[in-house]
Formats: C-alpha cells, structure tokens, sequence
C-alpha cells in the first residue's frame, strides 16, 4: 500500500507515519523544502518536497498513491489570511491534484478538528449531528477545508475525523505545561468548571488507520474522544501528579498568560513567523466547554479506546523524562 502524508513532521502527523510504516506500507511524508523532519528519524518513510498551498507541487506528490492522509496546516498564526491560505486554501488545493492526478485514489483520510464543530453547550456533548458553529479564525478554516473536503464525496472516496484534545509525546502545548509544572510553575487554565475531551495519540493514530481500512468509512464525519470528559484543573493536575510530589507552586492567573498570548502574537507579526502562544488559546478554555460524543466511530467501525487521560498525561510525561527534555 502506497500512502501519503502531509503535515508528517508534525505532532499527529509523525505518530501516523511511524505506524504506517512499521506495518509496512510504502509512506511517502510530503514536506516543504525548510521543513525539519527530526521527528521522523529512524522511520521508515519516503520524502516528496511540496507545499500544500502550491497545487504544483502537489501533483507528483499525488500520482500513484493508493490513501493520502490529510493532516498539514496551521493551528497557531497571526491572521486570517494565514489560517485561510494553510488549512482551507491548502485543503482545496490538495483534492484538486486528487482529482486531476489520481481519480482513482483508494481512500482521502483529513484530520480536521473540534475547533470545526466549535464548543459545546454546558452540560452537554456534542455529536456529529449538531451544527457546526466555529469561535476561532482556525476553527473557520477547517470547517471550510472539511467542506472542500465533503464536496469531492462524490468523486472521490473521503473520511473526515474531528480530534478531540489530542495528547502524547510531540503536543507543544502539553510539552510547554509539563516543562513549566516541572519547574514548579503552574498556569490556571481554564474556570474550575470547564470541561473538554480528550484523546491519546495513539488511540488517534488507531482511529485513523481504522477509518483507512473500512469502506464503511466513506463520506463519514467521526469524532474521536476517549468517551470521557475532564475538568482544565484535572488535566493540570495529572500532569502534576506525573511529575512526582511537589509542595509549592507559583500559579500564573490568567490576566497574565492572555498578556503573554498577546505579546507573543505581536512579537509573531513583527518577524512574520508563527505566534508560540494565542490569545484564542488561552481563552478558549476559559470561555467555552469542548465536550464531544465520539461512540459513532464505535458502533460503525469498532473503535475502542485504549489510553485515558492519565494514563495519556503519565505516558508522555515518561517519554520527555527517559529523553531528558524534563528534570
């Protein structure tokens, strides 16, 4: 099986490519020309230069693929435009060189995201049937790019996944929280009461390959969770706990994690790079629930879970530690 991955040197993206390649699929790993590809080393994989926003590029990229996984974009920028050129534009592009260079493509798997859907209602999870309803500049680009995505259905064999909160090793946010909680400083995300979901990579990665495999997949919008849901403070505090007994912490209350975001947009506009940290990131959790309902996965392909989230947070925490990237 001949398969490509865009977005491979990324934190999903990395995880996927690995398993596809140690159960032994040919996998090609689409990267620009600056990309770094630490994350991939040891992997058996194959390289193609391209870019997802350049449709030229993608066309030899595309010839001769059996599955294609969709996973390049942007989470974190300073503007629309950038949000729109990387996720939506780099999206369309993408089914374009599909349907012009391989018509006949087995399987086009895009990992979208919850931020597409958008937050939840208090007390309440959503399912793939509730309205899309988008708070973010990110979450509107993906909702665009899934609709790119839905409108090739008929021509092309498409699944789309929404990620809930994704965890493990390679996450820059969960890495920035357990480096900042290891040296005994603990940020106060989120109210007591808000809530989201989460998924460990590898159950992720799972829930991928899984959609790749079964044409009961086609056309079909999974979300995928761990079927529970967890309280900010929760998550905050397994980490914690992963990182062994500590008696103090310096809290970080959030007037100055949004004062932080906002530097850090700047400073990212300035230097025309990619902002570390979002004013949309840090509120987001303080705003809203993000409480999803992902059994239909379940019930139509079999997926169970394997990892909750502490033993997601415990796992990734181990993986930073045995490589000495935390004391």
């Amino acid at each position: 099986m001949k398969v490509l991955v865009t977005g491979s040197n990324g934190f999903i993206g990395s995880h996927l490519a690995e398993v596809l390649a140690r159960r032994g699929d040919d996998v090609v790993c689409l990267v620009r020309k600056t990309s770094r590809t630490d994350s991939l080393a040891g992997a058996k994989v194959g390289f193609a230069v391209g870019d997802v926003r350049d449709l030229e590029s993608l066309r030899p990229a595309v010839r001769g693929m059996d599955r294609i996984f969709h996973l390049a974009g942007v989470i974190n920028a300073s503007s629309w435009a950038a949000y729109h050129e990387a996720n939506t534009v780099g999206t369309q592009n993408l089914i374009g060189a599909c349907l012009e260079e391989n018509p006949g493509l087995e399987k086009f798997v895009f990992v979208s995201s919850i931020s597409a859907l958008g937050p939840s209602p208090p007390g309440k999870a959503l399912d793939e049937t509730a309205e899309c309803r988008p708070v973010s500049d990110y979450g509107r680009s993906k909702r665009l790019a899934e609709q790119a995505v839905l409108e090739a259905a008929g021509r092309l064999p498409v699944t789309i996944l929404r990620p809930a909160n994704i965890l493990g090793p390679r996450q820059s946010e969960l890495f920035e929280s357990i480096k900042l909680l290891s040296r005994g400083i603990k940020p106060l995300v989120g109210r007591v009461e808000s809530r989201t979901s989460v998924a460990a990579v590898e159950d992720l990665v799972r829930a991928i390959v899984l959609a790749a495999d079964d044409p009961r997949s086609r056309g079909q919008i999974y979300l995928v969770t761990d079927g529970c849901s967890y309280s900010w403070r929760e998550l905050t505090d397994a980490v914690a706990f992963a990182l062994g007994p500590r008696r103090r912490y310096l809290k970080i209350p959030f007037p100055v994690q949004y004062a932080v975001a906002a530097g850090s947009e700047l400073g990212a506009r300035l230097k025309r790079t990619t902002p570390r940290l979002t004013r949309s990131n840090v509120t987001a959790p303080r705003k809203f629930d993000w409480v999803y309902d992902g059994s239909k996965i379940g019930r139509e392909l079999g997926f169970v879970p394997e990892h909750d989230m502490a033993d997601a947070v415990r796992r990734t925490v181990e993986w930073y530690r045995t490589r000495g990237m935390i004391k």
